[in-house]
């Protein structure tokens, strides 16, 4: 089995964004991870391997798995969906469920973490490895995505993940009797990856893609964002592109909208012309071709000369919502779809939120437009916060509940408050070039006046007229400047001479 092929079976066999196969295809590669799932049961070695690597887990239940996943609320395995979508959006890690090895909800507990210093950019060359590990970054200071506990517990512990074993195996009692359920807890995973590769036929849905006109990239591709490396573990296996534009070229210079589904028409404007402004100054624009703020930035982006990207959560030839399907059809010939899903696979809400963390990671920044308190928006922010991406947020009326939610971005000081396309490329753009203009007042014309005819101006009555003299005394300067302004003044229009001296035009407007 190729390799393009083994990551069109990983796609049909794990969830988008699940961090214990994506660590298995770090460790082993793609075509090793589906010989795995084949045999139906993990070795002894990977066994070990998960068993080590787990140990602060087996100690600590509660500890995470993965740095994304559903915010609290999100409806994982075994999770009702009940609870406030977007809640604890500064870290959207998943947990992993003690006692199938699943992705759950979060308790809620946890507090949101701090970003991280921001001022750097995507990369946008293509990838130096031809192996499966994503490249780490350079020492210029730039901050990667953690990598899932997976890999050798939290980041930062100073800690293996054996030694933390060793620590919890005492805990427990029994070291091997901790080993043995954490075998056991991976060969329920293998199973169910192997029962769902009885139907995978990666064969067909290549031709499936083709048919419709999509096309599959994989990491190491030419039109491969490499910025999608920051990920980690939970980076996609591949692919698949429905669309005329180039993804890595589209998303080199893009910007990420982002907001509620219920959008207001407040929302919708400022959405469309937030898109429409950085698609005129040639910067691509990253949605989720959903109802509302994404649809009306999509829209906002097609006006202008700029690409758009719709990341979807469903496979590249289901359209959702149906209603967008005239809108996706302008998208895939002005910009492209991307979908991490195999052909035919319908939405579900994990889906969305999962998806969220490659709307964030394909931008330079991501903006909210709208977006209450329970908005699943608040999750796009979340990852953009790990991901170390610039994050803002538009302001809405204080009486709004539809804007609650980006106003408590900009108080906690996690988004940086904007109003234009101007004030959003200052900030993802490149130091010292992108710059807003400064916002100005108009100009009046008496704002041109010298300074002593503005004294006379500003004195000078509207109903009667006076002299000269007790206009030099009200202005506070001499006669033989007083006369020489009323001569430019009256000239100009702004004064006119009556019976009984001088006074302003009275068609003349305030100020003019």
């Amino acid at each position: 089995m190729s390799d393009r092929l083994a990551r069109l079976t990983l796609m049909r066999l794990a969830e988008p964004g699940d961090a214990v196969m994506g660590a298995l295809v770090a460790l082993r590669g793609p075509e090793a991870a589906v010989a795995l799932v084949r045999q139906g049961a993990a070795d002894a070695g990977l066994t070990r391997w998960f068993a080590a690597t787990q140990g602060r887990l087996a100690g600590n239940p509660g500890s995470p798995v993965g740095d994304f996943g559903p915010p609290a609320g999100g409806p994982g395995p075994g999770g009702t969906g009940s609870e406030p979508l977007g809640e604890g959006f500064g870290s959207p890690g998943g947990r992993l469920s003690p006692r199938d090895g699943v992705r759950g909800p979060r308790d809620g507990s946890q507090e949101p973490r701090d970003p991280e210093p921001k001022g750097q950019e995507p990369r946008d060359g293509a990838s130096g490895s031809s192996g499966d590990r994503p490249l780490p970054r350079d020492g210029s200071g730039a901050v990667r995505h953690k990598r899932s506990s997976v890999l050798g517990g939290r980041s930062g512990s100073g800690r293996s993940g054996a030694d933390d074993g060793a620590g919890d195996g005492a805990g427990d009692g029994s070291g091997a009797a901790r080993d043995g359920r954490l075998g056991a807890r991976l060969d329920r995973m293998v199973a169910s990856w192997a029962a769902r590769l009885k139907t995978a036929d990666p064969e067909r849905d290549l031709a499936e893609g083709e048919r419709i006109g999509a096309r599959l990239v994989v990491p190491g591709d030419p039109e491969w964002p490499t910025q999608l490396d920051d990920l980690g573990d939970s980076r996609p296996y591949a692919l698949w592109l429905h669309g005329d534009a180039d993804l890595r070229f589209s998303c080199l210079r893009s910007i990420a909208i982002v907001g509620s589904r219920a959008a207001t028409p407040y929302g919708a404007h400022v959405a469309a012309e937030l898109g429409a402004g950085l698609s005129e100054r040639g910067w691509g624009v990253v949605s989720g071709g959903a109802y509302g703020i994404d649809g009306a930035a999509h829209r906002g982006a097609l006006a202008g000369e700029g690409p758009t990207v719709a990341v979807l959560a469903c496979g590249a030839d289901v359209a959702y919502p149906s209603a967008h399907q005239q809108l996706f059809a302008a998208i895939r010939a002005r910009g492209v779809l991307v979908s991490e899903c195999p052909m035919g696979a319908h939405p579900t809400r994990p889906r969305f939120l999962v998806r969220n963390r490659l709307i964030a990671a394909l931008s330079r920044g991501t903006v909210v437009v709208e977006a209450a308190v329970r908005s699943g928006a608040l999750n796009t922010a979340g990852h953009a916060i790990a991901l170390n991406r610039h994050l803002a947020a538009m302001p809405g009326p204080v009486t709004s509940e539809f804007s609650a939610g980006c106003h408590r971005l900009i108080r906690q000081g996690r988004a940086i408050c904007v109003t234009g396309p101007e004030e959003v490329i200052e900030l993802a753009g490149s130091m010292g070039t992108d710059l807003a203009p400064e916002p100005r007042g108009p100009v009046l014309p008496r704002d041109r006046l010298d300074p002593e005819s503005r004294k006379v101006v500003e004195v000078m009555p509207t109903r009667i007229g006076v002299g000269p003299a007790t206009i030099a005394v009200a202005a506070g300067v001499d006669l033989e400047t007083v006369l020489a302004c009323l001569g430019g003044l009256a000239a100009a229009g702004y004064v006119e001479r009556v019976s009984r001296g001088w006074r302003l035009r009275p068609d003349r407007p305030p100020g003019g």
